[in-house]
């Protein structure tokens, strides 16, 4: 086994941003533990809610619904502001002299922030949403027994299966989804000296704003807000009508997904970038 098996400078790098930006893990954590606090203040009407003669829907999901999704909007965040500063910060505090004095190869560097929010953080959002929600889970059941009550009535109405079925491939397909957004972010962070969040919106927000007013059309702008947003419309699309929000596993259509050209030509736009990305951390200096 070579040396560099041995040592694993990509898996150590990654290590590395983890270390560095704890953010990545804390953020969606601290959403979750706010979710989570807020249901157990919940849970002193749960007891009548169970036991009362109300129909399926009836609100009992929504808790584990909103704690997903603010989990997922704050790992988000955490990524868009990590890719920000993933190559910028390392210039400006002059760390770059020392990582790059290491037998780590800009490529395998720049390959590992991308990992980050590629990889890593959709895999600490769905391990927070999953813990987060089988607490509330546990803790309503114990609540309603305490009350006497079922606890399969509640079961019967706060069905987990078919989210906890689907949230990995969403959460996949949308890594997938933004990857020329990250890595556009890392470009940004790799070239600017200083305020790169506004040298990452200016040239989009400024060819959209040329377009309205030159042809008065929004083609610009509704493309840069599908590629944010869209990643799970296009996890659960229902022959090519995007539906986050799913009733039934047949929703679920992979094929049509990762036949998808937008999927496709996202990463190869993604590649390109980072191609650039690396060139460009061989000849940065710091700030």
């Amino acid at each position: 086994m070579s040396a560099e098996r041995k040592v694993r400078p990509f898996y150590w790098s990654v290590r590395r941003e983890l270390w560095e930006h704890p953010a990545i893990y804390l953020a969606p954590a601290a959403a979750g533990a706010v979710g989570l606090l807020g249901f157990l203040v919940s849970t002193l009407w749960l007891a009548r809610s169970v036991a009362g003669a109300v129909p399926k829907n009836d609100g009992l999901m929504m808790p584990y619904v909103f704690t997903a999704l603010a989990v997922m909007m704050i790992g988000f965040l955490v990524s868009i502001f990590y890719c920000l500063s993933a190559l910028n910060g390392e210039r400006r505090d002059r760390s770059i002299q020392f990582w790059k004095s290491l037998p780590v190869s800009d490529r395998t560097t720049v390959l590992a922030k991308m990992a980050v929010p590629m990889v890593a953080a959709p895999m600490v959002v769905l391990a927070v949403i999953l813990g987060a929600q089988f607490v509330m889970l546990v803790f309503s059941t114990v609540v309603v027994l305490l009350n006497g009550v079922d606890p399969g009535r509640l079961w019967a109405r706060v069905d987990l299966r078919l989210m906890w079925t689907v949230l990995p491939y969403g959460l996949l397909v949308n890594a997938l989804w933004m990857a020329p957004v990250y890595a556009w972010l890392l470009l940004i962070s790799g070239w600017a000296k200083r305020m790169a969040i506004v040298w990452a919106l200016a040239p989009p927000l400024g060819l959209a704003l040329f377009e309205r007013l030159a042809f008065n059309s929004t083609h610009v702008i509704r493309f840069m807000i599908e590629r944010v947003v869209g990643g799970f419309g296009e996890a659960f699309s229902v022959k090519g009508e995007g539906k986050a929000a799913i009733d039934k596993f047949s929703d679920i259509d992979p094929v049509h997904t990762f036949s998808s050209p937008h999927v496709w030509g996202g990463l190869a736009v993604a590649g390109l970038l980072l191609a650039v990305v690396v060139r460009l951390r061989r000849s940065r200096d710091p700030i």
